[in-house]
């Protein structure tokens, strides 16, 4: 079973979620940790974030939120970021404090 390792704003983000939209993102998470693979609708690659990266996406009847992991590590899975989502295309600011955020963990320096 993979290890998860959360950078500790992404763990916030999370925890400040309803406790439908938790579940929801830790049932995710468990399966991924399992090494149980998961796709569209839930997760799809981001690759303009880095390669290797992909986001859960988990809507409840109010919020849509995004939630960005790493998987290419053999033995973890990075969750890195989360955001809740107002558009139909993720906004670039987004996508770089992802970037900042993962560098920051394959650094070390979260």
């Amino acid at each position: 079973m993979k290890s998860i390792t959360f950078h500790p704003k992404a763990l916030a983000f999370i925890r400040d979620q309803s406790p439908l939209l938790k579940r929801e993102i830790g049932e995710a998470l468990r399966d991924l940790q399992k090494g149980i693979s998961i796709g569209l609708p839930l997760s799809r690659p981001m690759p303009s974030v880095a390669s290797g990266t992909h986001e859960l996406r988990v809507r409840s009847a109010t919020t849509t939120v995004r939630v960005f992991y790493f998987v290419k590590l053999a033995n973890s899975i990075l969750v890195f970021h989360g955001f809740q989502k107002k558009t139909q295309k993720t906004p670039a600011h987004e996508i770089a404090l992802g970037q900042r955020r993962l560098q920051e963990m394959v650094d070390g320096n979260d």
